[in-house]
């Protein structure tokens, strides 16, 4: 499985690890899912793959906030993450942005959880943004789509 972010915040460019903000949701998600044996810390995201979960973004620009990435970003990115489909071939394409994957797909929109289409033979889904910015859902609801996912 490959999780997608959309683009790193300032903070994680500065740690070099995904999702390593304070307050980001992706890691006690993960965990409380099931997807880990225990709370990993964003610089023990190599275990990840141990376990055969990867993880990128489809922008690697950092910014502040998402809003700062241009549609064209976004397009630019969806054909390097093709490529890295293509070449490690995931069975499942997990994208943490709603906003995030329409851009990419150019498409008006899309619900939560598994999407009707594949992209480079894998299968995909959709999960909220688990940034601490994100008020929509809280953990709880982050957990039970990770769930759901897994």
């Amino acid at each position: 499985m490959l999780f997608v972010g959309i683009n790193p915040g300032l903070y994680t460019a500065w740690t070099g690890h995904h999702f390593a903000r304070p307050g980001n949701r992706f890691w006690p998600a993960l965990h409380q899912a099931g997807f880990s044996t225990k709370l990993l810390h964003p610089s023990q995201q190599a275990e990840l793959l141990r376990e055969g979960y990867g993880i990128t973004n489809l922008v690697n620009r950092a910014t502040a906030t998402a809003e700062e990435v241009a549609p064209a970003e976004f397009a630019a990115g969806r054909r390097r993450l093709a490529a890295k489909v293509r070449r490690y071939q995931p069975r499942v394409v997990a994208f943490l942005g709603v906003g995030a994957f329409c851009h990419a797909f150019r498409i008006k929109g899309a619900s939560i959880g598994r999407q009707p289409e594949s992209f480079e033979g894998a299968e995909v889904w959709v999960l909220p943004n688990p940034s601490g910015l994100n008020a929509n859902y809280q953990l709880p609801d982050l957990v039970k789509l990770f769930r759901q996912l897994r």
